[in-house]
């Protein structure tokens, strides 16, 4: 059974994760704790020194065995076993922002692999850049189930998954330090932004978390597969292009030029 004070210890070791360094209490507080350290300390695993994660790389490690079992998901009951963490750089100056795990991640074992992955890649090529260049990861580490024999079919997290699954992903912002991040999808934006805002919304200027942290927010892959208009695929390469921008990437003319309606030419005009 869950108790306060495993409510407690773990809200305040989410405030050490996060480079909280201390906490305000009050008289009444005091004493709670001073009654609990009187009692015996429940059996939980020893934790690293914040001094020995000095790399990103041991940073990301320490976070992935943290989602394994993170509380405040294991309690929802509504998110599958399977965690699918991430995949790339952990140096990278572009972090890669999904919604969840779907049938094809949770297969196995990393995230953007299906078809939206495979449309993600052409879009990475076509930047210029490929897929060990970035860190890619998802708002939820565990594909949200849909009951038994959910087969291949996926649903978009809750705002309680994301929620729970929230501070991991934020862990992972600071471990890494990019330049920007870039969202794929509303769910993912709404997560890491807030608000209940739409792709269409929000794309096309950048955002800033905690009014630092520079976010562009762009249709999620999946999207492309359903559009494949040209208006649509545009207003993703722009987006793209201004990613390229702010991590000082060349761009060519003829990557400027990417999904731009052709002009009509009529007979006797100057082409």
């Amino acid at each position: 059974m869950v108790t306060l004070r495993d409510i407690a210890c773990e809200g305040l070791q989410r405030l050490q994760d996060q480079g909280v360094p201390s906490v305000p209490l009050d008289a009444e507080a005091r004493g709670v704790l001073h009654n609990w350290s009187a009692q015996p300390a429940p059996a939980v695993p020893p934790r690293p020194s914040p001094l020995d994660l000095d790399t990103p790389e041991k940073k990301i490690d320490y976070l992935r065995q943290r989602a394994l079992d993170w509380p405040p998901v294991r309690r929802l009951t509504t998110l599958r076993d399977t965690m699918v963490f991430s995949v790339g750089d952990v140096h990278a100056k572009l972090v890669v922002v999904g919604e969840a795990p779907g049938y094809d991640e949770e297969r196995l074992g990393e995230p953007f692999v299906g078809k939206s992955g495979q449309k993600f890649n052409q879009i990475l090529a076509a930047m210029g850049l490929r897929r060990d260049q970035i860190y890619i990861t998802n708002l939820c580490k565990f594909r949200p189930s849909i009951g038994p024999n959910q087969g291949t079919a996926n649903r978009s997290p809750k705002p309680e998954e994301v929620a729970a699954c929230l501070p991991i992903l934020l862990a992972e912002l600071r471990a890494i330090r990019p330049v920007c991040v870039l969202c794929l999808g509303a769910t993912a934006a709404q997560g890491l932004l807030g608000g209940m805002g739409s792709v269409s919304a929000r794309r096309g200027v950048w955002h800033y978390r905690e009014g630092k942290l520079p976010v562009r927010v762009t249709y999620h892959p999946s999207y492309l597969l359903r559009n494949e208009s040209i208006a649509a695929r545009r207003a993703v390469w722009e987006d793209m292009l201004a990613v390229m921008e702010m991590l000082g990437l060349p761009i060519s003319e003829k990557q400027r030029g990417y999904f731009l309606p052709r002009r009509a030419v009529y007979p006797g005009q100057a082409h």
